[in-house]
C-alpha cells in the first residue's frame, strides 16, 4: 500500500503564530493511502476511511483573519486547517468526523491549505475510482 503525503503551504507571515499552536511543517500534513485519509495539523488529528470522502473542491482567495489556524465554521460545522489564504482543498464527507472539539462537534467537511491542492484532489479521486 502506498501513501501520498501533502505538506501544508505555510505563508511566512503566519509561521510564528502557528508555531505557538504547535503547527509547524514537520508536525503537519495530509496523507492519502488506499484505504484512509489522515490530516495532521500540529496537535489536531483527523482520520477517516477514504471511502468517506464524497467530493474534493478547490477554492481560494480567503480572508486571512478568517482562515489561518484551526477554525470551526459556525455555519456548517466544517473545520479548516489554514496556513495561507491563497488556495486550499475542501474535502466533503459522507459522514461527519470528530476533529477540533472531539466527538461534540463532528465535521462534515475539512479544508486544508496544502501546497498542491489539485494533486491532493487527484490522489483521492484516483484511489476512489480504482
Amino acid at each position: 500500500m502506498t501513501t501520498d503525503g501533502f505538506p501544508f503551504a505555510f505563508d511566512r507571515r503566519f509561521v510564528a503564530p502557528l508555531r505557538v499552536l504547535g503547527v509547524r511543517p514537520e508536525t503537519s500534513g495530509v496523507f492519502v493511502s488506499d484505504d484512509s485519509l489522515r490530516v495532521v495539523f500540529g496537535p489536531w488529528r483527523i482520520r477517516t476511511p477514504l471511502t468517506n470522502v464524497a467530493d474534493v473542491e478547490i477554492s481560494g482567495g480567503f480572508r486571512w483573519f478568517r482562515f489561518i489556524g484551526p477554525r470551526l465554521s459556525l455555519a456548517d460545522r466544517g473545520v479548516t486547517f489554514g496556513t495561507n489564504a491563497d488556495e486550499g482543498a475542501c474535502l466533503l464527507l459522507h459522514e461527519p468526523v470528530p476533529g477540533l472539539l472531539g466527538e461534540r462537534v463532528p465535521h462534515p467537511g475539512i479544508t486544508v491549505t496544502v501546497d498542491a491542492p489539485r494533486a491532493l484532489k487527484a490522489s483521492i479521486e484516483q484511489r476512489l475510482t480504482t
